[in-house]
């Protein structure tokens, strides 16, 4: 049996380089927390933004960006005849929240330009009230945001809910949102991207899986309802019905979400058609 002992001076100088090593690697852990932007397009007080926020508190230090009243359709549109403005309504150590008089494009603008101290790690947008699948994404608020980061070199996902209803159950799509937010922290992209992850509406344990998919083809047709006010003046209502137009295909975000999978559609600014390129460079101007 070992009886050595050490001196209390030896003991105390061991403790103390042992708390300074815990301490420095706390501090370096609270140094690389990603810092993580979120946006919507249902406005800064819609249960898809909060239940987004709840899903990947964890994650990293949030800070939100989000309009101050709905956004939905906006798209790519920016502010440029009247001035925004910006409040901030949270105020903590890893989430901060501000309401953006503006377009979910304006927000993201205004994060990068105005608000954060650095530019950020990861762009989060949704979760979004209704899907934002097929022909879709190109009206899309919450994808326009997510789109505005990959611009500026950021990856974004966008995450959307197939279910418009204000009181919706986010639980599977809160799930979904924290694993592949997750996934991408931990594996990250050679090139930056956008993802568009759709989300059926169904319980947890009914979801088939994920499903890496291309956008599916297809149009909203516009109908208007025209209706009458009381001085005999005519307005519209849009209204409209989504068509496939390659109901058969089975590799699209459409075919994934009618069989109960979690689609991910990764996007490209580029609007480049590259298949045209060489045809036009033929042509003789």
């Amino acid at each position: 049996m070992c009886t050595a002992s050490f001196p209390h001076h030896f003991i105390a100088s061991s403790l103390k380089i042992i708390s300074l090593c815990f301490y420095s690697f706390l501090m370096s852990e609270i140094q690389h927390k990603p810092l993580i932007l979120v946006t919507n397009d249902d406005g800064v007080e819609a249960p898809g933004l909060k239940a987004l926020i709840e899903s990947v508190s964890s994650l990293g230090k949030l800070v939100v960006v989000a309009p101050a009243e709905p956004q939905s359709g906006m798209s790519h549109a920016i502010t440029v005849k009247v001035p925004l403005r910006v409040s901030k309504m949270v105020d903590k150590e890893d989430l901060t929240i501000y309401r953006c008089y503006g377009t979910p494009v304006d927000c993201v603008k205004m994060a990068l330009n105005q608000l954060l101290p650095q530019k950020p790690d990861l762009l989060l947008s949704g979760i979004n009230h209704g899907s934002n699948a097929s022909a879709s994404v190109f009206y899309s608020g919450t994808m326009g945001a997510a789109l505005e980061g990959s611009i500026n070199d950021i990856v974004s996902i966008g995450y959307s809910l197939l279910n418009h209803d204000h009181h919706a159950d986010f639980t599977t799509a809160g799930h979904y949102a924290r694993t592949i937010t997750q996934k991408v922290l931990q594996q990250g992209f050679g090139k930056v991207t956008c993802l568009n992850v759709n989300i059926p509406d169904i319980a947890l344990h009914q979801v088939a899986g994920v499903k890496i998919c291309r956008q599916n083809k297809g149009f909203w047709r516009e109908e208007f309802d025209k209706r009458t006010d009381p001085t005999g003046k005519h307005y519209y209502w849009l209204t409209g019905t989504f068509h496939n137009t390659e109901p058969d295909a089975t590799d699209t975000d459409e075919w994934a979400l009618r069989n109960n999978y979690v689609s991910i559609v990764p996007l490209n600014t580029d609007l480049t058609c590259y298949n045209t390129l060489e045809t036009l460079r033929k042509w003789h101007f």
